[in-house]
């Protein structure tokens, strides 16, 4: 009588590669749970793997939309020039407040050599 973890070795070494029908099979790729040869297999983190799963696994992230992203650098475009027109609000009403007796001093008086 035989047990499953005596079954499994002998199941594989009957098993024949997936893409090379003469070949025997040596491992068996636990994503798509196929047999495959030791020419079909390679080892990525620490298992054994088949081509085709791994270039599934390492397959680029699908492009996002820049819909989104168009949007959210608008808004902070907006916001931007939004700052930027507070500060020089507040600029302006700062100097508008400026009582009249600091511009009468002698620092913004005409000199001689301006008059005509």
């Amino acid at each position: 009588m035989t047990t499953p973890a005596t079954e499994a070795p002998l199941n594989l070494a009957r098993r024949r590669c997936l893409h090379h029908g003469a070949r025997e099979a040596v491992a068996r790729c636990p994503e798509c749970r196929q047999f495959f040869c030791r020419e079909c297999v390679t080892e990525h983190d620490d298992r054994v793997i088949c081509a085709a799963c791994l270039r599934k696994l390492h397959r680029p992230a699908p492009a996002r939309r820049p819909g989104f992203a168009i949007v959210k650098r608008l808004a902070a475009g907006a916001l931007g020039l939004l700052i930027a027109w507070f500060f020089f609000f507040m600029l302006g009403e700062s100097l508008l407040r400026l009582p009249d007796s600091f511009h009468e001093s002698s620092l913004w008086q005409v000199s001689p050599f301006d008059q005509p």
